[in-house]
């Protein structure tokens, strides 16, 4: 059934969960309306503050989640929360659902928790994120929290998805080494060693220190990621959390930082719609006599397979 998209994103303005869940379902649908919903949307975007959140599971990313939010909402803040659960490989949804560990969040207006399916999208984020980001941010969330699903080494892309990236570890778990192997190191603004009450903590905090010392080619005044230390079930150490990241955006805006990396997200994501597109089109040819006909060429020796892809695609771009 086709929605009326106008209505539905003037209710999401006044913050009405229906609307921004219907937005959200149509988005993360791939529905035949998405490009008018984005459309919508466009003019109304810009001023939420996308901070991606992401460890290794364990770490504490639901509660250090649902302890952001709180510490926001103490200072006045709307938040929207997209929290990328695992997919469930029968019916394709997220497993864990809406989180039961924020529920606490649940009945106030000024929050917005919304799980999503990975679809088996890898990078810890779903295919759809960015048009959700795009969403809460329309629907007047000052802050949006990226949750990553938590798969450990492959969770990279919440970098090139947030304004500010926040790497979660925790002591005993191993956590320095997983960090240097994922590339997590590279990707973090703010480091947050959580259950900080637990033996290990400092040890944790020294040697992450020291792992971001290495080969470190840091000129004055550029950004050197501070560690914080948490036990987010007691809601310990959020409030540094959130000072670091507003540091981090002053800096940002400061230098110009911010703005870059929007306009570098933005045009990822024109690049994915766009490969999307030609995948579908490539898609398309299957059997299509045109690409059976290079294939034979390709087998028979006459062509190879980069001028096989190089004539479809001036094919696919004649249309």
């Amino acid at each position: 059934m086709l929605q009326d998209v106008p209505s539905l994103v003037a209710a999401a303005r006044e913050g009405r969960p229906r609307a921004v869940a219907r937005l959200i379902s149509l988005v993360e649908g791939a529905s035949p309306q998405l490009r008018e919903v984005m459309a919508a949307l466009a003019p109304l975007t810009g001023g939420a503050y996308v901070v991606g959140l992401t460890g290794s599971p364990g770490v504490g990313k639901s509660t250090s989640t649902s302890a952001l939010v709180s510490a926001y909402r103490r200072r006045g803040r709307r938040v929207g929360v997209l929290a990328v659960d695992p997919s469930s490989p029968f019916s394709g949804g997220a497993l864990l659902g809406d989180r039961v560990r924020m529920a606490d969040h649940a009945a106030d207006p000024g929050v917005y928790i919304r799980s999503m399916a990975t679809r088996g999208h890898l990078g810890g984020l779903a295919r759809s994120a960015p048009q959700a980001v795009r969403v809460l941010d329309a629907a007047g969330c000052d802050v949006v929290l990226v949750e990553t699903v938590g798969v450990g080494q492959s969770e990279v892309e919440i970098a090139s998805q947030a304004d500010t990236s926040v790497v979660l570890l925790a002591p005993g778990m191993g956590d320095g080494i997983q960090a240097a192997k994922a590339g997590i190191l590279e990707i973090g603004d703010v480091y947050v060693v959580n259950k900080a009450d637990r033996d290990g903590a400092d040890a944790t905090a020294r040697e992450l220190n020291h792992m971001l010392g290495l080969g470190e080619s840091r000129g004055p005044g550029d950004w050197r990621p501070p560690i914080v230390k948490t036990v987010a079930a007691r809601g310990e150490g959020i409030d540094e959390v959130v000072e670091a990241l507003e540091k981090h955006r002053a800096w940002m805006e400061e230098r110009g930082v911010l703005a870059a990396r929007r306009l570098t997200r933005a045009s990822r994501e024109v690049e994915t719609i766009a490969m999307t597109a030609l995948r579908e089109r490539i898609g398309d040819l299957h059997g299509d006599r045109r690409l059976s006909a290079l294939a034979e060429r390709i087998v028979s020796g006459d062509l190879d397979p980069y001028g096989a892809a190089d004539s479809l695609v001036e094919a696919l771009a004649e249309g």
